[in-house]
C-alpha cells in the first residue's frame, strides 16, 4: 500500500499481543515477519479512515449519504459512486420515466449527486413505494438502466412484466414506519444455532413469509432449546434457487418473504426470545447480473470489481470484489453497519472465506496442512486485510456481536484478535465435520467405522481458536445428496415411521445412530453447534428450490412440520433428543467449557469415552454388542447419575437403561483417569453421567 506503516520493515511494525498468539502456536514464530507484514496493510487502512474519512462511525454509515433519501423537510438526495459513467440521471415515476429529466452533477472521485427540492406544496417530489431507475449514460454514449447500489428495497415483476427487479423508494411515514421494541442482545455463553432460511419454512408448497416465520418457526426454536438463529438468503436474490450465494442488491433484505419492516419485527420477535440473531452475509461474491445487480453498474466491467480474470469467479460464475478500491471497502463496510444499525442483527456468518482469501478461490486447492500455504503468495492479502478490517470494527461498535467465518482451509489465526495479528473472527466452521459423517455414511459400514479417525475429525481444531459444529447444515441438505436421515433410512422412511407399523431394523438403526451422530458432534467437536431447520428431527429427503429442471415445483423447498407434528410418527423422538441435548448443554454449559478430554476409543468394542464440562460421555456404536460393568475411567469422584440416555422411550429407544440407577467410583486409576465406574453400554446408544 505505501502508507506510514507498509514502509516500514514489517518486524518494526507493532502487534500488541503478537507474543501471546505464539504462546498458543509457537510454529507461528517462524512467520512472524508475514503476519507483521498483513498488520501494516490493516493498520494502513485504519488511519486512511481515521484521518481522511472522520473515522470508523462516518465510514461505516455511507448509506446516509450515498442512495436515494427523503430528508426531512421533503427535499430528496440521490447520490452514486459511478466512475466510469459518462453522466448519471435519476428517473422514475416522479418524472414520467424521463430519463434524461434529472442528470446528477459530478463530483469528485466518481461520485455523483442530485437535490431534488420540495414541491410547492412542500411535498416531496418522490413519494415511499414509488419506483425509480438509475441511468448510465456510458463512455460509447449509451443510456443503460440500473438499480442503485444503495436500494434497499426492490421486487420481483409480475411474471408477465419480466424478471428484472424494480427499486421502490422505501421511506414510510414517521407514523406507519415500525419501530423496533427490541435491541442487540448479548451474546450468550455457548451458541446453538438454528440456521434457517425464511423462504422454505412453511409446510405449504410456497414461498414462506416472515410472518409466518415469526408464528411458526421462532416458537419451535425456542422449544427446541436453541438460542441462536442464523438467517440465510436475507440480502436480495434475483435468484431463488442461488440459496441466496448469488446476491444482487446488498441493502435490500429480500422482499419475496416481505418488506422491510416485516423483517425487523421478525429480529424483534427473536429478541423477545432471547434469541440471539446472525445474518449469513455474503461479502465474497456478487450475482452477475447487470440490470438489477451491481455488475458494470457505471458501465464497465470493474467499478465494485476486479477486471479481467480475477474478476470472475471460474466455478461460481460470479463477480469477485476488488477490496483494495477505496469505495468498495466504504460499501461493504457500511453494509454490515446497515444490518446491525437498520435490523439489530447480532452478528455474520461470513460466507465463502476460502474463496476470498486464496488467489486459487480454494479451486483444485488442496490444502495439507503446511504453514507456508497459509503465509505464501497464494493468500490474497487484499482480502485477508478487508475481513480483518470488518471484524475489528465489528467487534469496535458491537463488543456482544459475533463473526463466524465459513473456511475450509484451516486458516491459523482466522480466529484470534486483531491486536494478535490475527484476522479477528469469533468462530470458524468445522467443514470437515459433516464431511466426515456423510463419507461414512455413503461408504462404510458402521460396525466398520474407525472409531480413532471418528474422534481425530471431532478434535482435530486449532487450539484456542472456536469452532462451530455441526453434523449437517444446508450443504448436505441440497438436491445431489441427502439428509443424514435420508442415508441412513431412505425410503423406509415413507412406510416404517408410524409408530403403529410393523418394527423395521432399518428405522431404528437410523434413529438410533442420528441421535448418536448429533450428540458426539455437539459434545466433542466445537466451541459452538449448529442445526439447518427442520434436521433435528429427521427431515427426510434433500432440499430442492424450483427451477426448470424440476418443473419450477415447490415440493422440496419446505419443511414438514406436519411430520413432527404428528404423534403417530417417530420423528418426534428425534426432535425430543435434540431439545433434551440442548436443554443439558444449557445446564452444564460444555460448549463454553475446554475441550473434551477423550480416555477411550476401543476399536473392537467400538466405544468412545470423554468428559467435558464435569459430565461423562459414554458412546456405544457397536451395532449388536451390549456391554454389562463397562470400565471408564473419570477424574471427578462420587456417585453418577445418569442425565441423558439415548435409549430412553422418549426418544424411541429400547429402555434399556433403567434412570435410577447410580455408578459409584473407584478411586483407582483407569484410562489415564484418577477414578474409574462401571456402567451399562446398550449397543447403539449413548448415555451421559453426572455428579449426583
Amino acid at each position: 500500500m505505501g502508507g506510514t506503516y507498509t514502509k516500514l520493515d514489517p518486524m518494526e511494525v507493532e502487534v500488541p499481543k503478537i507474543n501471546q498468539l505464539f504462546s498458543y502456536d509457537g510454529y507461528l514464530k517462524t512467520y512472524e515477519r508475514e503476519i507483521r507484514r498483513r498488520h501494516a496493510c490493516f493498520l494502513d487502512y485504519m488511519e486512511m479512515i481515521n484521518k481522511t474519512e472522520g473515522g470508523v462511525d462516518k465510514f461505516t454509515k455511507a448509506y446516509d449519504y450515498y442512495g436515494i433519501h427523503i430528508l426531512n423537510d421533503n427535499s430528496v438526495t440521490c447520490r452514486e459512486w459511478a466512475p466510469g459513467a459518462k453522466q448519471v440521471y435519476l428517473t422514475g415515476q416522479f418524472n414520467n420515466w424521463d430519463r434524461r429529466k434529472h442528470p446528477l452533477k459530478k463530483l469528485e472521485f466518481g461520485k455523483w449527486e442530485l437535490i431534488l427540492p420540495p414541491n410547492p406544496d412542500g411535498s416531496s417530489q418522490i413519494k415511499h413505494l414509488q419506483e425509480v431507475k438509475i441511468v448510465i449514460e456510458t463512455g460509447s454514449g449509451e443510456l443503460v438502466d440500473r438499480l442503485s447500489p444503495w436500494a434497499n428495497y426492490v421486487v420481483q415483476p409480475p411474471k408477465t412484466e419480466g424478471v428484472t427487479y424494480r427499486q421502490y423508494i422505501w421511506q414510510p411515514p414517521a407514523n406507519e414506519k415500525y419501530q423496533m421494541k427490541y435491541k442487540h442482545i448479548k451474546r450468550p455463553a455457548s451458541l446453538r444455532i438454528y440456521e434457517s432460511h425464511v423462504g422454505i419454512a412453511t409446510a405449504e408448497p410456497k414461498v414462506g413469509s416472515y410472518k409466518e416465520f415469526i408464528e411458526n418457526v421462532i416458537p419451535r426454536i425456542k422449544k427446541l432449546g436453541y438460542n441462536t438463529i442464523q438467517l440465510m438468503a436475507v440480502m436480495e436474490h434475483a435468484y431463488y434457487a442461488s440459496f441466496g450465494y448469488q446476491v444482487t442488491s446488498f441493502y435490500a433484505a429480500s422482499s419475496r418473504f416481505g418488506t422491510p419492516d416485516e423483517l425487523k419485527m421478525l429480529i424483534d420477535a427473536a429478541h423477545k426470545n432471547d434469541l440471539y440473531v446472525l445474518l449469513d452475509v455474503v461479502h465474497s461474491h456478487a450475482s452477475k447480473n447487470v440490470l438489477d445487480g451491481l455488475n458494470q453498474f457505471d458501465g464497465t466491467n470493474s467499478c465494485f470489481f476486479h477486471d479481467g480474470p480475477r474478476g470472475e469467479h471460474p466455478l461460481w460464475d460470479s463477480r469477485l470484489f476488488n477490496y483494495s478500491e477505496h469505495e468498495v471497502l466504504r460499501f461493504l463496510l457500511s453494509n454490515l453497519r446497515w444490518y446491525m444499525e437498520e435490523y439489530r442483527f447480532d452478528g455474520f456468518r461470513f460466507d465463502g472465506v476460502t474463496s476470498m482469501i486464496y488467489h486459487s478461490r480454494g479451486v483444485g486447492h488442496g490444502f495439507s496442512g503446511h504453514y507456508d500455504e497459509y503465509f505464501g503468495l497464494s493468500v490474497d492479502t487484499e482480502a485477508l486485510v478487508y475481513l480483518k478490517l470488518a471484524n475489528h470494527i465489528i467487534h469496535e461498535l458491537y463488543p456482544n456481536a459475533t463473526t463466524i467465518a465459513e473456511d475450509v482451509s484451516g486458516m491459523p489465526t482466522l480466529c484470534r484478535p486483531s491486536d494478535e495479528g490475527g484476522i479477528g473472527f469469533d468462530f470458524r466452521l468445522g467443514m470437515a465435520i459433516p464431511d466426515k459423517w456423510i463419507k461414512l455414511l455413503k461408504e462404510v459400514p458402521d460396525d466398520s467405522w474407525d472409531i480413532g479417525n471418528i474422534v481425530h475429525t471431532l478434535t482435530n481444531r486449532r487450539w484456542m481458536e472456536n469452532t462451530v459444529a455441526y453434523a449437517e447444515s444446508h450443504d448436505q441438505a441440497l438436491v445431489g445428496d441427502k439428509t443424514i436421515a435420508f442415508w441412513l433410512m431412505d425410503k423406509e422412511m415413507y412406510t416404517h415411521m408410524s409408530t403403529i407399523s410393523e418394527p423395521s431394523l432399518i428405522i431404528d438403526r437410523g434413529i438410533a445412530l442420528h441421535k448418536m451422530i448429533r450428540l458426539i458432534t455437539h459434545a466433542l467437536g466445537g466451541e459452538a453447534y449448529l442445526n439447518f431447520i427442520g434436521n433435528e428431527f429427521g427431515h427426510p429427503e434433500w432440499l430442492d428450490f424450483p427451477r426448470i429442471g424440476n418443473g419450477e415445483s415447490y415440493h422440496y423447498a419446505r419443511r414438514q412440520w406436519n411430520l413432527v407434528d404428528d404423534e403417530l410418527l417417530k420423528y418426534k423422538y428425534l426432535a425430543n433428543f435434540d431439545a433434551a441435548m440442548n436443554h443439558l448443554e444449557e445446564k452444564y454449559g460444555w460448549l463454553r467449557s475446554n475441550p473434551a478430554y477423550v480416555s477411550w476409543k476401543h476399536e473392537d468394542d467400538k466405544v468412545i469415552a470423554f468428559e467435558r464440562a464435569n459430565l461423562l460421555f459414554a458412546f456405544n456404536f457397536h451395532p449388536t454388542k451390549s456391554f454389562t460393568d463397562y470400565k471408564l475411567g473419570v477424574d471427578l469422584a462420587g456417585e453418577f447419575k445418569v442425565v441423558l440416555n439415548s435409549d430412553a422411550p422418549e426418544f424411541g429407544g429400547h429402555n434399556r437403561i433403567d434412570p435410577n440407577v447410580t455408578h459409584l467410583t473407584h478411586p483407582e486409576h483407569w484410562a489415564h483417569r484418577l477414578n474409574w465406574l462401571q456402567v451399562y453400554l446398550p449397543s447403539r446408544s449413548v448415555v451421559v453421567y453426572a455428579l449426583k
